[in-house]
């Protein structure tokens, strides 16, 4: 598999459970001529503060700060969803934050990121759902498929929690399914 930055309007991560060493092994994986903004939900507790732009900085050339809605996305740029909210992109590139009903007790939700990702990109969307412990991301994931995005699962036998990439492979089958190691591979290549 080979992919192309001029193919992708965006990159899409979901991760919870596990996710944090996940990140940063991908993180670093992201070349430093690519432009393109990447958005991530990683499952965090409601009432922490989100200090994940300070945990990943020394992880890659990329800016990076917690989503604000409004705000318009912006090249070589990681938005991380704030707790306990939901982060969506718009059709017209903006982002916006909702604290609606919990998905799969999630707040952020990867469902909610990756579904809105498959309407304001269609087939421009690359997502990526590693490791974690509950559903959340599998139907998200499908619907950038369907509507010809690319999607890249972590493979369960290499994720620290496997019931996230098992509920997406339960669902449909992926473009690919790779160990962390080989994801790392594809990006650097991109």
């Amino acid at each position: 598999m080979i992919l192309r930055e001029k193919d992708f309007d965006a990159i899409v991560l979901g991760t919870s459970a596990g996710g944090i060493e996940a990140i940063k092994k991908i993180l670093p994986s992201l070349p430093a001529k690519l432009r393109i903004p990447v958005l991530i939900v990683i499952h965090i507790a409601p009432d922490g503060s989100n200090l994940l732009s300070e945990i990943f900085s020394d992880d890659t050339q990329y800016s990076l700060k917690e989503a604000e809605s409004g705000e318009e996305l912006r090249e070589k740029t990681i938005y991380f969803a704030p707790a306990d909210y939901h982060l969506s992109v718009e059709k017209n590139r903006t982002l916006s934050l909702s604290n609606e009903e919990e998905v799969f007790y999630s707040r952020p939700s990867i469902d909610v990121l990756f579904e809105s990702a498959s309407i304001a990109f269609g087939k421009r969307t690359l997502a990526l759902l590693c490791t974690g412990a509950n559903q959340d991301g599998a139907q998200g994931a499908y619907k950038i498929f369907q509507r010809g995005g690319t999607v890249i699962v972590q493979d369960p036998q290499d994720a620290d929690f496997p019931t996230m990439p098992e509920s997406a492979l339960a669902l449909f089958k992926p473009n690919a399914v790779l160990p962390l190691k080989n994801i790392q591979a594809l990006l650097r290549n991109l």
